[in-house]
């Protein structure tokens, strides 16, 4: 018999005597190293997945929404260009194009981002425009990251 507890079989590999039980730990270090590794790929690649128009949405104090289907997004740029997703669009096109996307019938919701200095009437013409044609769940998209924006409102 050889030192240590260990037998030579006929074969030549050794095996293990009665004394030792088997290694029944499993090293998790790669598993550790793969999950740390997709975790920085998410964090790095989820901010490019968002809609690309850049615009400064207003300051709110409202929660945010909770959505499992993809939006439909309507973007107004400070300057009152329109844009469907990523698309510029022209507002009389803008109904029949985001009813292309949606499908008929559709009750999907439509986010509208407008930047905080955009007029309002640009606004609220969108909102008309996509009231009118059927969208009756259409959301105003707020920035509730920063401080609520002091009230512009001057009294006479």
């Amino acid at each position: 018999m050889a030192s240590g507890g260990v037998r030579m079989s006929s074969s030549g590999r050794r095996r293990r005597s009665r004394g030792h039980a088997a290694l029944t730990e499993i090293n998790v270090t790669p598993l550790v190293d793969v999950m740390l590794v997709l975790l920085i790929i998410f964090m790095v690649s989820a901010p490019l997945l968002t809609v690309a128009v850049p615009v400064d949405l207003p300051k709110t104090d409202a929660g945010a929404v909770d959505e499992q289907t993809a939006p439909l997004t309507v973007t107004i740029r400070r300057d009152g260009s329109v844009f469907l997703q990523e698309d510029a669009v022209a507002l009389d096109e803008l109904a029949p194009r985001l009813l292309a996307r949606s499908g008929p019938g559709s009750k999907k919701p439509v986010f509208v981002r407008a930047d905080g200095a955009a007029a309002y009437a640009i606004v609220a013409q969108v909102m008309a425009k996509l009231s009118s044609n059927g969208f009756s769940n259409i959301n105003l998209v707020t920035d509730t990251t920063a401080e609520p924006a002091k009230s512009v409102l001057r009294r006479p």
